[in-house]
């Protein structure tokens, strides 16, 4: 009986959310264990009550999950119920009133401007043979100037890219479509890529009556673009390159040094929070602990005052 729930919950959230295909395999994953977990119990999705759900909590945390994890977990646990709720599956909603575990919010990484500056140089000479040396270079300098995210990035449209655009068009999370703007070093990148790209389409059709990609970054595989898991592994190689940590380098903390640095340059938070996509304004206020952070070390660690004797 639980897993005939899952399907139509998560047929649901791709239908009225337009829910990514990483976040319906997210739920997937997580109701599945919840599934595993109840009937350990003689229950299902239809008769669990308030006390198994918790319970479940509770296994989670001796199973040592972490808050951000069980909190995650809950509200996929949430999310089916209101459905089954609103669906007439069930008549209450047992989830209704469970609490989750307090979430401490810790800052993301980021890399300062002499890292990026290293990365995008590194960028230029990685790769097999020119064609790759351009992607990649084009990869990072679009990453870095938009900030946008790696799933925006690698599944870029090409015709987003023609006519040597001084904005692109990001369609986001949600479908929600905004417009960010591209820097002179980003559109060179772009453009010298996209002609180099076109070349290899045209071979391609002329040889071997291959049919061009929608994608800015095309691929042989089953997805017709560059994976999000070769695209963080690309990363990590032009990070050891560059001579920098690549514990700390991924495709997201570029997102964040472009936040990070706006922020320091002096724009404006909603604009930051327009150019990022974020549906709430709280979720950019954590770069303003970044700077407060970085402000504090500065201070601790320059100031007169604070040098010991």
């Amino acid at each position: 009986m639980s897993r005939a729930w899952i399907s139509p919950f998560l047929e649901a959230q791709a239908a009225e959310l337009n829910a990514s295909e990483n976040t319906l395999q997210a739920y997937g994953r997580d109701l599945m264990d919840v599934d595993a977990f109840l009937k350990t119990r003689g229950q299902d999705f239809a008769t669990a009550t308030r006390e198994d759900l918790e319970a479940y909590l509770i296994d989670l945390d001796t199973r040592g999950m972490a808050p951000a994890t069980r909190a995650r977990r809950l509200s996929s646990i949430k999310q089916l119920y209101r459905f089954a709720y609103e669906d007439g599956l069930r008549m209450e909603n047992p989830a209704l009133k469970i609490k989750g575990p307090a979430r401490a919010r810790s800052l993301p990484k980021t890399l300062d401007h002499a890292e990026v500056d290293r990365l995008l140089e590194a960028s230029k000479s990685h790769g097999r043979n020119t064609p790759d040396r351009l992607r990649n270079h084009c990869l990072m300098q679009l990453l870095y100037a938009t900030g946008m995210r790696v799933s925006e990035l690698v599944t870029l449209p090409v015709s987003a890219a023609r006519g040597d655009p001084q904005w692109l068009l990001i369609r986001g999370k949600g479908g929600k479509e905004r417009m960010v703007p591209l820097s002179p070093p980003a559109r060179e990148a772009l453009g010298d890529w996209l002609s180099t790209r076109d070349a290899q389409e045209e071979t391609a059709r002329i040889e071997r009556g291959t049919p061009p990609s929608r994608f800015l970054f095309p691929s042989n595989g089953k997805a017709g673009h560059l994976t999000r898991v070769r695209f963080f592994t690309l990363i990590k190689e032009i990070a050891t390159a560059a001579g920098v940590s690549p514990e700390k380098t991924t495709p997201h903390t570029l997102r964040h040094a472009f936040a990070t640095h706006l922020l320091a340059g002096g724009a404006d938070l909603r604009a930051i929070q327009t150019l990022l996509g974020h549906a709430d304004i709280a979720t950019t206020e954590i770069y303003t602990h970044i700077l407060d952070e970085r402000l504090r070390a500065l201070v601790l660690d320059k100031h007169p005052l604070a040098q010991k004797d």
